[in-house]
């Protein structure tokens, strides 16, 4: 009996873990449904992925606007959004505060 139990105790690895996986997933899930989750989860993929290019682009294009119109106004505008204090900053410190916002945001 003590066999029995060390023998229950024991984590299978490898194959064996995998086997076991996808038994639960078919006895769950049914042969029908699997191929139907494995093209949802392919399409949630696929996405994140895009939302994430258009993210990247969104920040491109503030970044290269603030760039591009060193205006106040829209020095301002993008702090606010970054949630950054402006009001007794220059320009310049302006715009350095907001690309350090930017690089933080973006290795999160």
């Amino acid at each position: 009996m003590v066999l029995l139990g060390n023998y229950l105790l024991q984590v299978p690895g490898g194959i064996e873990w995998v086997i076991i996986i996808a038994v639960i997933i078919l006895l769950f899930f049914g042969v029908k449904k699997i191929p139907e989750l494995a093209r949802n989860i392919g399409k949630a993929s696929a996405e994140y992925k895009k939302a994430r290019i258009a993210a990247d682009r969104e920040i491109q294009s503030i970044k290269d606007d603030v760039c591009m119109n060193p205006g106040r106004g829209k020095l301002e505008d993008v702090a606010n959004t970054l949630g950054i204090d402006c009001s007794s900053m220059t320009d310049e410190e302006l715009r350095k505060a907001i690309d350090t916002e930017i690089n933080k945001k973006k290795t999160v």
